[in-house]
């Protein structure tokens, strides 16, 4: 972005041009919060400096600090910003007390889409680097997002109160999740049909019925698996890490320790570094679902079959890998930049392919609408997952499901 001015040229003489004086803009604090929130978004945190976060505005870094005494200060502001939005986004109206139950439940909806829609660089900052806030900072974002679900949740009681407890909520984070998905990725539709997406998708999410078996091949946890080789091994101690601690607080020492190694230059043997520990990782994971689609299509009689299998079988994968689902998002600003390349064509390929058989499926979509919802299909799972765990409220049957419905419009019928 570059620096808005204000210019008034004084007079010119014939040895002279003339000279324009620039003026501070009134909303530099606003423009400054933009600028590094889209930063932050694309780097990451630790990936962005103060002095990156100038040159994207075109000012000295001096001038930076005159607005933000640190890096952390922008961060800190930035996010709690989109937490107070949200809490403003989930109020009512006075009015609203004659509405139907459905239309204060869907003037809400409407806010929140409005909301996430435009501020999307710092939704993604909220979703992924949120855990680098200081306790007391995280626990206020973590506070205001929690009683905004408690908001929808209490409006969703009202519109189904038929549901118990846990569905009402395992509902109410998958709309948020789903809405909020926008900010992991560039997909793009017009605004003119972005908004009514995510608002029917939601409304598919609250009316559906969530309830029937599991399709998917239950994991066994008690058959033993057989000892990984050391390159294996290595790899599922870094994720692990990574997913406890974040990539950069993340140590070769402390992936050797965890494998076992007796010292860091003993990884080195099997991986370049740690970018390249987490970019095979990352290939280990792009490989599972590509290889699942062909035989996927195949064996099914139409695109929504497909579909439901492709979604069975990355559901069932993602529970195995809970950890690697999760880093993939929050991490991948830390791939070094060709192998980023390489991975972002081979994701793209991935929902390529997804967004196919979805607008197969549900031909009043387009293209780019499919790819959005699948989008949401695939880190809805993480969200879930780190919102829910492995305590049962949110079992692998129906967030295969909610998957069908964001994809679908609806589960598929067993």
């Amino acid at each position: 972005m570059g620096r808005t001015t204000s210019e008034h040229a004084a007079p010119a003489t014939a040895d002279t041009p003339p000279r324009v004086v620039k003026r501070r803009p009134k909303n530099r604090r606003a423009q400054i919060a933009a600028e590094s929130a889209a930063a932050f978004g694309a780097h990451g945190y630790h990936g962005v400096s103060m002095d990156d976060i100038a040159r994207r505005l075109d000012i000295s870094s001096t001038a930076l600090y005159r607005h933000f005494p640190s890096k952390y200060a922008l961060f800190r502001e930035e996010l709690l910003r989109l937490s107070g939005l949200a809490m403003t986004a989930v109020e009512l109206p006075d009015d609203a007390v004659h509405w139907s139950p459905r239309a204060r439940l869907d003037h809400v909806l409407t806010a929140v889409i409005d909301l996430t829609i435009t501020n999307r660089p710092t939704v993604a900052l909220a979703r992924w680097e949120r855990r680098y806030l200081a306790p007391a900072d995280f626990h206020e974002l973590i506070n205001q997002f929690t009683a905004a679900l408690a908001a929808i949740r209490a409006l969703l009681r009202e519109v189904r109160p038929e549901l118990d407890g846990y569905d009402r909520v395992v509902r109410t984070v998958s709309i948020l999740a789903m809405i909020s998905s926008i900010g992991d990725h560039h997909a793009t539709v017009s605004a003119k049909a972005l908004a009514p997406l995510l608002k029917s998708t939601s409304w598919a999410l609250i009316d559906a019925d969530l309830s029937g078996e599991s399709t998917a091949v239950p994991v066994d946890q008690a058959v033993p698996r057989p000892q990984p080789f050391k390159h294996e091994l290595l790899l599922r101690k870094a994720v692990e890490l990574f997913h406890e601690r974040g990539y950069p607080n993340v140590s070769m020492e402390d992936i050797a320790v965890a494998a076992d190694l007796s010292a860091a230059s003993a990884v080195y043997r099997y991986y370049r570094s740690k970018s390249d520990l987490l970019a095979a990782a990352f290939r280990r994971a792009a490989d599972r679902v590509s290889g699942a689609i062909a035989p996927a299509v195949s064996a099914a009689e139409t695109p929504a079959q497909a579909l439901g299998t492709l979604i069975d079988l990355y559901v069932r994968g993602s529970f195995e890998e809970r950890a690697l689902t999760f880093v993939y998002y929050a991490e991948f600003a830390h791939v070094d930049p060709a192998d980023q390349v390489t991975l972002r064509h081979l994701q793209q390929l991935i929902i390529t392919e997804w967004a196919e058989l979805v607008a197969r499926a549900r031909p009043e979509l387009s293209i780019g609408e499919a790819r959005i919802l699948v989008h949401a299909s695939f880190s809805l799972v993480v969200d879930l997952a780190r919102t829910f765990g492995d305590n049962g409220i949110c079992p692998q049957h129906t967030v295969i499901r909610i998957l069908q419905t964001i994809a679908l419009g609806e589960p598929l019928q067993r």
